[in-house]
Order: C-alpha cells, then structure tokens, then sequence
C-alpha cells in the first residue's frame, strides 16, 4: 500500500508554477490575480480561503480577499462579482462556499465571468467540459487528475466507482475519467443515495473515488483487493480530546480499507491540497491566456 501524499505532489506543481510566474515577472508581464469572496465567519471557509491565498504568495501570485457580513445583501455580492468580471487587473475569482441561505450560489456562481471562473463551477464551463472542449476544469477533480498523474496512476480500461454526483466534485469527475483525455478512458458507475446492491459495485471497482460527506462509509468490505481509494470527504468531528475540539474525518474508513488498498489518499493531506495547487494551475491560465491575446 502506497499513500498518495497530496502535500508533495501539490508541491511539486506549485514549485514549478512558482519558476513560470518568476518568467512573466522577467519578462515585465502581469503576474496572474486571484481574488476571492468570502462571506461570514465559517471556520472551515476561513481555513480554506487562507490556505489559497497562503499558496498564491508561495507561487507569486496577486491575491485579494474582500470579505462580507453574513448579512450582506446578494446585489451587493453580485454587483461586487461584476465589477470584478471587468477589471483588467483581475484573472481569477472564486467565491467561498457554502454561502448564508438568502444568498443562491447558482446565481452567484452564474455571475463570474467564464473566464475567470477558475473554481469551474460556471455552468458554460461545464458545458464545455462535457463536449470536451477546452475549458478550466473543475479545481477538486482536476487535483485528482494531477494526483493520479503525478503517482503515474493508469485509469484506461480501468473500472472507477464515483459514489456522489454532486456537480462539484462527482459529475465532473466520471466525465473526466470517461473522457479520452490521458487520465480517462474508463470505465465509470457514479453511485448514490439510491444505488442497490452499492457494496457489490464497489467492490468491483480498480478505482473508487469518495466524494459523499459521509464519515467512514466505505468500508473494507466494499473494495477489492489492490484498489485505488480517493478520499474527497472531510467532515469535522466533535472531539473534546482534541485541542481544537474537533478531529477531520474523510468518507474511508481509512484504518480498515488502507490494509486492502494499492494506492490510498489521507485525510487531511490527500486531495485537499491537490484541489488548491488545480486552482493555482487554472488561475495560471486564465493569466496566460490575456499574454497572448
């Protein structure tokens, strides 16, 4: 069994986007920017936003955060989003999820220009991610395919089980990896809240990928023997035995299936990095792009 170590191969990407950006700045071109949207005070959105923003200071980019009231009003987010979309200066945006009821995330995330959407939630995004035309792909699944790229994990001709269909992270996902792209031709069942005889499938599968928000559901008994475990999953856990009063927890009973699995990722330091260091590469190429226009 080998851990797929998503802190070293989301470093290995970063390093390198680190030395292109130093190559723009040389060369007296504009380093890519990306401003991000954070609206009330969730912990776990305030520890993921400065973790992005900790990985563009690492690579050199610009970055922003503008910050809102919980009870900010969704024409002032949106209105905020559009003077975004037409400045110049501004490369990427993404704004933080999950986001306070009255605000609708559809139509926040409709808002973003497509091309800064570099978190690949707009739906003309995903469109042309499902006629494979060229597009930023979506940041969780793409971490995933640089994983697998990066560990030279095969997928062609492989059966992979997607259990979630979320449009985030399991949608995207079996496209990829059913696509002809050089980590898809698969194989893929996206499995769910209504799929029968789940345990069956899975076991069947050479590759699982997690992404359901549901601690320890995959147990021992539903992989085989040498299979690949992504573990999208992260939920926090009330611990009062820890200092923070909690403990992460992914969808793998991690313990159980590792003894089984050929390849499996951590919980934290799996895909979570590997979602940021996608992002870094996507806002990267929205930047390009605006060089050779």
């Amino acid at each position: 069994m080998q851990i797929l170590n998503g802190k070293e191969a989301a470093q290995s990407i970063k390093d390198a986007l680190k030395l292109e950006v130093a190559q723009l700045a040389a060369n007296g071109k504009e380093v890519p920017h990306l401003v991000a949207i954070l609206i009330g005070n969730n912990g776990a959105s305030e520890t993921y936003v400065g973790a992005k923003v900790k990985a563009c200071e690492e690579v050199g980019f610009k970055s922003t955060l503008i910050r809102f009231e919980e009870t900010v009003s969704a024409f002032k987010v949106l209105e905020t989003i559009r003077d975004l979309n037409r400045d110049p200066d501004v490369d990427g945006i993404l704004v933080q999820l999950p986001l306070p009821e009255h605000i609708s995330a559809d139509e926040v995330i409709t808002c973003i220009d497509p091309a800064k959407d570099v978190d690949g939630f707009h739906p003309n995004t995903i469109g042309k991610l499902v006629l494979g035309q060229p597009s930023f792909i979506p940041a969780t699944p793409y971490g995933i395919i640089l994983m697998l790229e990066h560990y030279k994990i095969e997928t062609k001709g492989r059966h992979a089980v997607v259990i979630g269909r979320s449009n985030i992270v399991g949608r995207p996902m079996s496209i990829l990896l059913s696509g002809s792209g050089s980590y898809g031709n698969a194989t893929v069942t996206i499995c769910h809240s209504h799929t029968q005889n789940l345990k069956e499938i899975c076991a069947t599968a050479d590759i699982v990928i997690a992404a359901l928000g549901r601690p320890g559901f995959v147990t021992e008994d539903m992989v085989k023997e040498g299979a690949v475990i992504i573990d999208v999953g992260i939920t926090r856990i009330a611990d009062e035995t820890r200092k923070s009063g909690y403990r992460i927890s992914g969808d793998v009973d991690f313990p159980a299936v590792s003894q089984k699995a050929s390849f499996i990722t951590p919980v934290p330091g799996g895909v979570g990095p590997m979602t940021i260091a996608a992002l870094m590469k996507n806002t990267f190429k929205a930047c390009a792009v605006k060089h050779y226009e």
